[in-house]
């Protein structure tokens, strides 16, 4: 089929959601017995599954890996605590990439690759970013008492409060990134830190497990 002029200066735009410690097994789709994830299910019935991928152990390493498409050993992150989650400076990310093509680049959740200059994600390449501190919303400095709720975050390296849950949030700040870049190319990088531990979680979510396991 030719290709017009118009559909090769076309650059799409790539919203890329990842979630924190969801192992294969936390999905109906995938023979869970008591977790319910319909949407994700309806996802996964239509979506490409790539099902020989291959990913670092830990949380750290493997967002490395995402970044970079490179081996987790090969850009020094191979641990989530000790200064061994920081990504090098020299490792050149997704989002450099996408900015160096013009691209609008947003991230809005859990970086954990480097807190401090020159390792934030606003100094890897992403022209706007909201996140949490460390490797979980109560390792940010200053702000021990995050628990999920009513927090505070880090905008581009600015402590800023922010109202509501932690996934509403980092969906709500996404998609005005979305909405103010429409008429732009745009890669959006949502990485929750849900639903990792602590299961803090709005009632509403909650409630439909309780009695369902001896935890619950």
């Amino acid at each position: 089929m030719p290709i017009s002029n118009d559909s090769i200066e076309q650059k799409p735009n790539l919203v890329f959601v990842i979630t924190d410690d969801q192992g294969y097994g936390d999905f109906s789709c995938h023979g869970n017995p008591i977790i319910e994830t319909p949407n994700l299910d309806a996802m996964h019935s239509e979506s490409l599954r790539l099902t020989n991928l291959h990913v670092g152990p830990t949380c750290a390493p493997t967002r490395a890996g995402i970044m970079t498409g490179r081996y987790c050993n090969c850009t020094g992150v191979w641990h989530t605590i000790g200064g061994r989650s920081l990504l090098r400076n020299d490792e050149r990310t997704m989002a450099d990439i996408f900015r160096a093509n013009d691209y609008k680049t947003g991230m809005f959740g859990k970086w954990h690759l480097g807190d401090n200059y020159p390792y934030r994600p606003h100094d890897r390449g992403f022209e706007e970013a909201l996140y949490h501190g460390g490797g979980g919303i109560s390792q940010t400095p200053d702000h021990w008492g995050n628990d999920y709720f009513d927090d505070t975050y880090a905008r581009n390296g600015v402590k800023e409060p922010f109202e509501g849950y932690c996934t509403d949030v980092w969906f709500d700040q996404a998609m005005q990134f979305i909405e103010r870049n429409r008429e732009n190319p745009f890669f959006c990088y949502l990485p929750t830190n849900a639903p990792h531990s602590p299961y803090h979680v709005p009632n509403g979510y909650g409630e439909p497990y309780h009695g369902r396991t001896p935890d619950a």
